[in-house]
């Protein structure tokens, strides 16, 4: 798969560059698989407005991805390659021996026509299989992971993404995650082999405003734009822009710390992305 860039024969497409959808086999989805969603348009059930900028977009219908692959020892043969406007990856759907159709997350290299498999012992670690991790050999790329077993895949699952096996020791196996951080994940978990399809995601530009709309996101106003009653970076003499970058509610924006310091999944994290390298 590549990307294409258009002519400019509108302004919406003078900067406009879009995947080549080469890899799709099919446009309609299998309809044992979708179901209806709901916009909020950013409101609770009391109608209470709780997210700004969010309202109007495409109508989607949602597909059901088997993230847990969990029909050990039954190969599957991949029937069709689709686009989801639910994510940014492609999504398989899968023809099982005994007759289930199920979609999975497509790792790049996959192909129709293609076998799978998934199971704890006598699956080969080859694209698209999926397997504990105390099976799969060291220096793997591998996506959709478990953090725990029987959970289902949490990690590395947008396009192009990939987590490598980097080591082995007892109960644990260590993952270096797609942002560079070194984590313990037990070797119980499963996780698909390959690198998440669609890579060239991070490539495209919209090219107008409206495609955004057709995402369901409004225009945001920016807050030093604002009356200073209405956030406390707005306001001013002018065009004044300045002070620390903060929310609507005055908390820091930009380099405070969220993550919770007593987080009890600190203890798996063996180097974080942001660690200071040693002389």
């Amino acid at each position: 798969m590549g990307v294409r860039k258009l002519n400019p024969v509108t302004p919406g497409t003078r900067h406009k560059v879009i995947t080549d959808f080469e890899g799709i086999t099919t446009r309609v989805p299998e309809k044992s698989l979708t179901s209806g969603t709901n916009k909020s348009g950013g409101r609770n059930h009391q109608g209470k407005m709780t997210m700004r900028y969010i309202g109007g977009g495409h109508k989607q219908r949602y597909r059901e991805i088997d993230l847990k692959r969990d029909k050990h020892g039954i190969p599957a043969t991949v029937k069709t390659i689709e686009y989801d406007p639910n994510r940014t990856a492609r999504i398989a759907l899968l023809f099982y021996a005994d007759g289930e159709k199920r979609y999975m997350l497509a790792p790049n290299g996959l192909q129709v026509g293609q076998e799978v498999m998934s199971g704890k012992s006598g699956v080969p670690p080859e694209v698209g299989n999926t397997l504990p991790l105390s099976e799969i050999p060291l220096g793997t790329v591998v996506h959709n992971i478990e953090l725990q077993p029987g959970k289902g895949g949490a990690i590395a699952r947008s396009a192009g993404t990939f987590a490598q096996l980097s080591a082995r020791e007892g109960k644990y196996a260590t993952l270096k995650m797609p942002s560079g951080e070194l984590r313990m994940v037990l070797v119980a978990c499963m996780a698909t082999v390959g690198s998440v399809g669609n890579a060239e995601h991070m490539l495209q530009k919209s090219g107008k405003a409206g495609r955004s709309r057709w995402q369901g996101r409004r225009p945001r106003t920016r807050a030093v734009a604002m009356n200073p009653v209405d956030h406390p970076m707005g306001g001013g003499e002018g065009r004044a822009s300045g002070g620390h970058p903060r929310s609507r509610k005055g908390l820091l924006a930009k380099g405070k710390k969220t993550r919770a310091p007593k987080n009890r999944s600190n203890r798996f994290i063996l180097e974080r992305i942001n660690a200071k390298k040693g002389a």
